[in-house]
């Protein structure tokens, strides 16, 4: 089956050599039926001319940030938002540096900055340029910010030289890029729920009890939910994020106000309850303002526990319901006993003692405690980079 037919890609050709295989990357994919426009950077100029280009993708060809003809349309903001998806080949080790520390000198790195769409990579240089450690740290940075890397491969370079840093062949990046839309394409039929960020448990109409979710992480894992192709559903608690426009926003308060809207949204084929929830709430709860000079005694009840009261629920039950763990202290015993008493078939844990991860970061290092028995370390990474693992082994698991 044919995933690329019709599709948007946004090609940006750098300059490089291996600028001569993204024609081949054109011709295959206007074969497949995929709409393609393509940027050249000036440097690509010299290596392959626009008009070539152009005959090929049979559309006009970008080449700079500042043409008054053309930023009357915003070129590097449409462009984005045109494209299902933006492809970087050959990716040079210039161009991976500049968008490593997020510069945007030109209408290439500018686009890409702006972009709200899964950018693919091609690398291509030099094998020594290749192995630098500072290529590496930079490679690092963009698939921490989410970036997909094709390659690159190990064979005999244009200098003269053999080793890593060969760009994979055209025929290779368009089955890779057929397979992101075929998953995408299956996933669609699939609905999903995330809750996230903390609960509120008023005291009286202005204090109230809560804790220091920041609500990061779980937004991340709705906006690879919907990259994937999930029809997603994120329950939040108060935060300051914003959610992707293709995400069905839903904002509560207390921990009551989170399980209901869950019941309400249910049934999903898949359950990632990320949010921290408030194990208690006021029973109490005062109708006007405490004044200062008042001796108060909190009595607390138990809120209802909703990823036990959806799991364990057959008629609600999603095929896939995972769970978070923040822990201090006994993380293994503690997550092992979560799984099994909340019916989970995944439960992400990470140790909030460490103030590098979790809360208010951006950064996070969690182990997952599967219902199989299966333990799985997971390095310190972004949140971003996370939420997408995470999302592969639950659409590995229900596939």
């Amino acid at each position: 089956m044919n995933n690329l037919e019709n599709k948007k890609i946004l090609l940006i050709i750098c300059g490089g050599i291996a600028a001569y295989k993204s024609l081949e990357l054109i011709r295959l994919l206007k074969k497949k039926g995929t709409f393609v426009k393509t940027i050249l950077t000036k440097s690509a100029q010299k290596f392959i001319t626009p008009l070539s280009v152009a005959s090929l993708s049979q559309e006009k060809v970008y080449m700079d940030l500042f043409n008054y003809k053309n930023e009357a349309e915003m070129d590097h903001i449409s462009l984005s938002r045109w494209s299902d998806l933006i492809l970087i080949a050959p990716a040079t080790a210039n161009t991976i540096a500049k968008l490593s520390y997020g510069m945007s000198d030109d209408l290439a790195s500018a686009v890409v900055l702006a972009s709200d769409k899964k950018i693919f990579l091609a690398p291509a240089m030099n094998v020594r340029m290749w192995e630098h450690s500072a290529n590496k740290e930079n490679l690092i940075k963009l698939k921490n910010y989410g970036y997909k890397i094709i390659g690159p491969e190990i064979g005999d370079m244009a200098c003269g030289e053999y080793g890593e840093g060969k760009m994979t062949e055209p025929n290779f990046i368009i089955d890779i890029i057929d397979t992101y839309f075929k998953e995408i394409g299956k996933n669609k039929k699939l609905r999903a729920l995330v809750t996230a960020g903390p609960t509120r448990e008023y005291i009286d109409p202005v204090r109230y009890i809560t804790n220091r979710s920041s609500g990061k992480q779980g937004y991340e894992i709705a906006k690879s939910l919907s990259l994937n192709g999930f029809k997603t559903t994120l329950i939040s608690g108060p935060t300051n994020i914003k959610a992707e426009k293709e995400i069905n926003l839903v904002k509560v308060s207390s921990a009551e106000e989170m399980f209901n809207e869950t019941l309400n949204n249910l049934p999903v084929d898949v359950a990632i309850f990320s949010a921290a929830v408030s194990d208690w709430k006021i029973n109490n709860k005062k109708n006007q303002k405490i004044k200062k000079d008042t001796n108060i005694n909190l009595s607390l009840e138990k809120n209802v526990d909703i990823i036990k009261h959806v799991s364990n629920h057959n008629s609600l039950r999603p095929k896939i319901v995972v769970g978070f763990a923040a822990e201090t202290n006994d993380l293994k015993e503690n997550s092992k006993k979560k799984l099994i008493e909340k019916n989970c078939d995944l439960i992400i844990a990470n140790d909030v003692s460490d103030k590098s991860i979790g809360f208010d970061s951006d950064f996070n290092e969690v182990t997952i405690f599967y219902k199989n028995k299966k333990i799985e370390k997971i390095p310190r990474m972004s949140k971003t980079l996370l939420a997408e693992k995470i999302i592969e082994r639950v659409i590995s698991k229900i596939n």
